[in-house]
């Protein structure tokens, strides 16, 4: 069996520039690598704690995955993130962001809000609701 070591969501946007930008600016994420190391950028990555996401230039990407040709940018899924603090990170990003599903808490005991980035990406932020 193989031993999963890190899971690196790596996505197909319109503008590395403008996702950097969205992704430190915005949400708090420091700057990576990025190639070249001057804009205009083929590729950008972002960390954040043990977080790490790669922000992949969506023309450039196709030639080294040819079956997204024509494809839409974007997913039907969530890149899912814990953090502490969710009540404050919301506060902060509110007026700021696209809320694609308001802060609440889960039955499942986690609060989280959903965001959706420049690209229609939809980030939930999540954290362990305090117990009653």
């Amino acid at each position: 069996m193989p031993h999963f070591k890190k899971l690196t969501p790596n996505l197909l946007v319109a503008s590395v520039e403008r996702s950097l930008a969205f992704y430190v600016d915005t949400l708090g994420f420091a700057r990576g690598m990025t190639v070249p190391e001057a804009s205009p950028f083929a590729f950008a990555s972002v960390t954040g704690g043990a977080v790490e996401i790669f922000l992949n230039d969506a023309a450039t990407a196709v030639k080294e995955y040819p079956a997204f040709a024509g494809r839409p940018i974007g997913a039907t899924g969530t890149l899912y993130i814990e953090v502490e603090g969710v009540d404050a990170l919301h506060d902060r990003l509110k007026s700021q962001v696209k809320i694609v599903m308001p802060i609440a808490t889960q039955f499942y005991g986690m609060r989280e809000f959903a965001i959706a980035d420049p690209d229609g990406y939809v980030i939930t932020f999540a954290e362990r609701a305090a117990e009653s």
